[in-house]
């Protein structure tokens, strides 16, 4: 009977343990998928706002957000005025955007994404815990949460002007707390991992892997997400792997799914095969 309770309770601490990181796998899915559809918004809205605004010197800069399920691309003046927005289908066709480029004051909530922006701006100035590469830019993705618990975000990710390479990496998160201002702000890798796309003999490379050590970033980040969403299937990318020393998380480029296990599990069924 003794062997039987401790059968059972390893097995419902296994099952246990298993939801416990399909719940974990979800969430960071699911921010992951913020992230890239604000950077999609930035991507083909620079593109689209730049071939019809033709006062370049005016332009302040620019943050994505995602309004009633509409991902939007806000442009402003050294003035801090809205200059132009993009509006985008689900499809993100530039071909389908719609452009304005009424001059006018910000909304309440594009207020609140300019204002975590230019504070993390401002941050990424004073602090040395942030690093430039060359031929490399850093990109703020601001993000609102206006749940009962919920905290305002930037995230910064690293992005190449290089062809043919994925950087993950050099990219960090600053939280803020109830009055906006800046609570913490932490780098998500230990480095920049920079990934060829392609191979010696030119053919592209379908996997990849990076270890996390961070002691709070053990599973795949929120922007590890975001970047293979970007770019996986430009490059025709079919996983993608992260492996700490606790966990190994699975990413099916094909599928956007996300799955996480024990690194211990993930080496013994390697094992076996």
């Amino acid at each position: 009977m003794r062997k039987l309770y401790i059968l059972m309770f390893i097995i419902f601490g296994f099952f246990g343990t298993a939801q416990d990181l399909e719940a974990i796998a979800k969430e960071i899915k699911n921010e992951g998928i913020k992230l890239y559809k604000s950077e999609m918004a930035s991507w083909y809205g620079t593109d689209v706002f730049l071939a019809n605004y033709k006062n370049k010197e005016n332009i302040g800069g620019y943050f994505s957000y995602i309004n009633n399920n509409v991902p939007v691309c806000i442009f402003f003046s050294k003035e801090n005025r809205v200059i132009g927005s993009v509006a985008f289908p689900a499809n993100y066709n530039p071909k389908d955007s719609k452009l304005d480029l009424a001059t006018r004051d910000f909304t309440d909530i594009e207020r609140k994404y300019f204002d975590i922006r230019q504070k993390a701006l401002q941050r990424i100035k004073t602090d040395t815990i942030f690093k430039a590469y060359q031929n490399t830019n850093l990109n703020l993705i601001p993000i609102i949460d206006e749940s009962k618990n919920g905290q305002n975000k930037v995230y910064i990710l690293t992005g190449t002007t290089q062809n043919n390479l994925v950087l993950f990496g050099n990219d960090y998160l600053i939280t803020f707390n109830k009055d906006n201002d800046v609570e913490k702000t932490e780098k998500l890798h230990n480095s920049l991992i920079a990934m060829k796309t392609k191979d010696e003999k030119g053919g592209y490379m379908v996997s990849g892997v990076h270890s996390h050590i961070l002691p709070d970033w053990l599973y795949i980040t929120p922007t590890d997400i975001c970047t293979l969403m970007l770019y996986q299937h430009i490059h025709n990318l079919e996983s993608y792997i992260t492996i700490s020393k606790k966990y190994t998380s699975i990413w099916d480029c094909k599928n956007n799914n996300l799955a996480i296990m024990k690194t211990e599990d993930f080496e013994k069924m390697n094992k076996s095969k």
